[in-house]
């Protein structure tokens, strides 16, 4: 392991669009060397190499981290293979930071937080979203008292026609592990439960539609996705009520394709016993609409707030880099947060599939599954 003096030297297993993200923000921090990517796209390869100055690029996964030498692995690329380069990497001795989810289910993340723990190194999920500059006021009106103890959240993440590629790894149930819920509800899901202190999940109550993907309905314009010509066989809705420890609950709506207004909307509606907020983030902007609401009932305020632009996978991969830095820190980093919520993922496919409420043990792993 690298010490303190010398330069953290990184690689990135991905070169889409999320692996070059990590590349981008490794190459602007300071003690970090990108020394090494990976990815099959041979022209794609070749262009990041000679952008970033990357003399060892790779077809395969399996030769970069064979090489013993990096200090941290960024994973971005189809779900299905995340759990076999994590661990790879963590017991090659790599720190390691994952695109989310986790894996496709709760027991391929613990497999991973396994490896990370036996390995004595950090693992994380990058949940980009959680660093938002109005999801992190939220978070702030939350940790203040402005909004009292939250006790209700509607959170949502819809698109009209949002499906990745139909036909890619995307819509492959067993490459994927899910539709929306998976790929799109474990951001809602995230800042959610980040927003509201992290409460344990106690029950779910799910329900999934697949209507628009198996018709052929509903791609993305211009989606490309790489992987296999696969039928449709994820949803394309899911929506779902969590019942939190204390009381509290949750509910969220999820969609890749539903007949719905445009553009795409994401977002939070958060009540509280002092307060609430209200996030609509259409387009994909990068600061949503956001309202504060405090009063006693009788005096209302309303409270616009325009919160800063967050710095997406920059902050994730800065902050993943304080922790490796911080070898005593280590412990603590080690994905239990996003085997966290993959573990909430299978709950609400379960309780999908069995048309009933699923309840959740103190590990967050299904009662009598």
């Amino acid at each position: 392991m690298t010490s303190q003096n010398t330069p953290i030297r990184a690689g990135v297993v991905g070169i889409g669009w999320a692996g070059q993200q990590h590349m981008a923000a490794y190459d602007a921090a300071p003690g970090v060397e990108l020394v090494a990517i990976a990815g099959m796209e041979d022209d794609v390869r070749a262009e990041l190499s000679e952008r970033y100055g990357i003399e060892a690029t790779y077809r395969d996964w399996e030769s970069m981290v064979a090489r013993g030498d990096l200090d941290v692995v960024s994973v971005a690329v189809p779900t299905f293979l995340h759990a076999p380069i994590a661990i790879g990497a963590l017991r090659a001795g790599a720190h390691v930071l994952s695109e989310k989810p986790i894996a496709r289910t709760g027991e391929e993340g613990q497999a991973m937080v396994d490896a990370a723990r036996e390995a004595g190194r950090v693992l994380e999920v990058v949940f980009n979203h959680r660093r938002r500059g109005d999801i992190e006021a939220i978070a702030a009106a939350v940790e203040d008292g402005t909004v009292g103890r939250p006790y209700h959240a509607r959170s949502m993440w819809l698109r009209r026609a949002g499906i990745p590629a139909l036909g890619s790894w995307f819509t492959n149930a067993e490459m994927s592990g899910g539709g929306p819920l998976v790929d799109l509800g474990v951001h809602v899901l995230d800042w959610t439960l980040h927003i509201m202190g992290e409460p344990r999940v106690t029950a779910v109550s799910a329900v999934t539609h697949a209507e628009l993907g198996p018709r052929g309905l509903g791609g993305a314009v211009g989606g490309t996705k790489s992987g296999t010509d696969s039928a449709y066989e994820v949803e394309d809705l899911a929506s779902a009520l969590l019942r939190l420890e204390g009381g509290g609950s949750i509910m969220l709506e999820t969609s890749w394709a539903t007949h719905r207004a445009t553009p795409d909307q994401f977002g939070i509606t958060l009540y509280g016993t002092e307060g609430g907020a209200d996030l609509k983030v259409e387009g994909y902007a990068p600061s949503g609409e956001l309202t504060i609401f405090t009063g006693d009932g009788e005096e209302a305020t309303d409270t616009p707030v325009t919160a800063p632009e967050g710095r997406g996978h920059g902050a994730v991969v800065e902050r993943f880099l304080e922790h490796v830095r911080d070898e005593a820190s280590w412990s603590q980093h080690d994905g239990g947060v996003g085997l966290s919520r993959a573990r909430i993922v299978d709950a609400c496919y379960a309780s999908a599939r069995q048309g009933r409420e699923v309840r959740l043990d103190e590990n967050g792993e299904i009662l009598g599954d």
